[in-house]
Parts: C-alpha cells; sequence; structure tokens
C-alpha cells in the first residue's frame, strides 16, 4: 500500500507551483511540513483529483490518477483547508449526504463511523445545524465525514488551521490514534512546528521543491539540528529559499 509521487511539476502560468516533486509515503503518519505558500495546497489538489496533473504522474496502489481517478477516488477521505460543509444542513444531514454521493446509505454510513463520533464528540449533537457549531466542532464533522466510506487513504490540508489549542489536541490525536487502528496512509499537511513527532515521516516542501523526506529524527541528525525549529529555519532560509 504506498501514494508514489514521481517527477511531479505544476505551473500557474509562468509560476511554477510545484518542481520536479517526487516521494512514495506508506502505511502510516505522515507530515507534509511547509510555510505558506509553499505548494502544499496545490500538491493537495493534484493527489485529490481537483486539478489535472500535467507534468509528471500520482499513483495510489499503483493505479495512475490520470488513468483511474474515480477507483482512485473512492478509496480516498479529504479534509480541505477550506470549510466544506453545508451550513443550514445538520450534521447528520450533511454526513447523509455525503454517504449518498459515495452509494452508502446514511444508516450504513453512520455505523461505520460510530466509534469516530464517539470519540469526536459528535453522537449527542447529530441534529444540530453546523451554523451553530464552533470551529473546533465543525472541524470534526468535516473529520468525520471523511471515513464514512472507510478509506484506505486520508488526505489532511492544515487541518487544525485557526483552531484552538485544545481542538488542535483533540483532532491531532484522533487522527494519530486512527491511522494505528486502521494501518492506513495519512498525510497531514501543516506549517505548524508543533504538530511533528520525531518518529513522523517528515516531507518538507519549500518554494515547491522537496528539500527533505524521511523520518524526522533522522532529517535531523543529517542536518545537525537539535528540534524541528532549527530545521525548518535552516532549511527555509537557504539560499533560494529567503
Amino acid at each position: 500500500m504506498n501514494i508514489s509521487v514521481n517527477q511531479l511539476s505544476y505551473q500557474f502560468g509562468k509560476n511554477a507551483a510545484l518542481n520536479d516533486v517526487s516521494f512514495s509515503l506508506k502505511a502510516g503518519f505522515n507530515i507534509l511540513l511547509g510555510p505558506n505558500g509553499a505548494g502544499k495546497s496545490t500538491l493537495f489538489s493534484l493527489l485529490t483529483g481537483l486539478r489535472k496533473v500535467t507534468n509528471g504522474d500520482i499513483s495510489f496502489n499503483q493505479q495512475k490518477m490520470e488513468k483511474q481517478r474515480q477507483s482512485i477516488l473512492s478509496k480516498i477521505g479529504v479534509v480541505f483547508q477550506e470549510n466544506t460543509l453545508d451550513l443550514d444542513l445538520s450534521i447528520k444531514q450533511n454526513l447523509g449526504y455525503f454517504a449518498s454521493l459515495h452509494g452508502l446509505s446514511e444508516a450504513k454510513a453512520l455505523a461505520n463511523i460510530e466509534d469516530v463520533l464517539t470519540q469526536l464528540a459528535l453522537n449527542d449533537r447529530l441534529n444540530d445545524k453546523v451554523r451553530n457549531l464552533n470551529g473546533g466542532h465543525r472541524r470534526r464533522v468535516e473529520i468525520a465525514r471523511s471515513l464514512l466510506h472507510e478509506p484506505t487513504f486520508l488526505l489532511l490540508d492544515e487541518p487544525t488551521v485557526g483552531l484552538d489549542i485544545a481542538s488542535r489536541k483533540l483532532i491531532l490525536n484522533f487522527v494519530r490514534n486512527y491511522v494505528k487502528k486502521r494501518q492506513s496512509i495519512v498525510l497531514w499537511a501543516t506549517h505548524l512546528l508543533e504538530e511533528v513527532e520525531t518518529d513522523d515521516v517528515l516531507l518538507l516542501l519549500i518554494n515547491g521543491e522537496v528539500k527533505g523526506f524521511d523520518r524526522c529524527h533522522k532529517l535531523l541528525t543529517q542536518h545537525k539540528m537539535d528540534n524541528v525549529s532549527e530545521l525548518f529555519t535552516n532549511l527555509t532560509q537557504a539560499k533560494g529559499h529567503k
């Protein structure tokens, strides 16, 4: 089981958003770390099929995105940086609508995530309108929604951005525990250094280029740095990336 990206480049007009990006992810918790504007969201839009791959290729379990897009998307759970819930529907209605897109009944979908709803403290709020939820609870709903069809791959684009510390911790811990239990592949994009643990697989994206890819503790040893903050600062301020 893997996600493979090979020599992926993408441009907006004359501006390069990604330049010859290559990596391969295996089961576990993988972090995509980079400053704002590094190309993280562009990469996610290509991984999730929102943008067409024009240079290079992306494969999920040897299936190429450009050839087997629908099959791949049926196995992916996604949480985008921007909120995509219908504010005037209840939590249950939002989940039910998304389930129908995957050919699932509402009852089956809710059964699939019964434990998820409990862990995210959403069971007692299923009939609440999303409009009445705070940012942290809305994000929890999006996490639950992404798991309705029991995906093999989970892609989260800055899922804790703008949330308070307690909400960030709850969501991050939930996803970490989920991936251990399910042995799925998670790619968690962030610019928050405190979300990185030394045993995480760390993909450092800076100015659209991969500047590091390995276990965090191995990158620290390689660059002779004591912590992620030093590593990040060193690489982002390297020549050509100021």
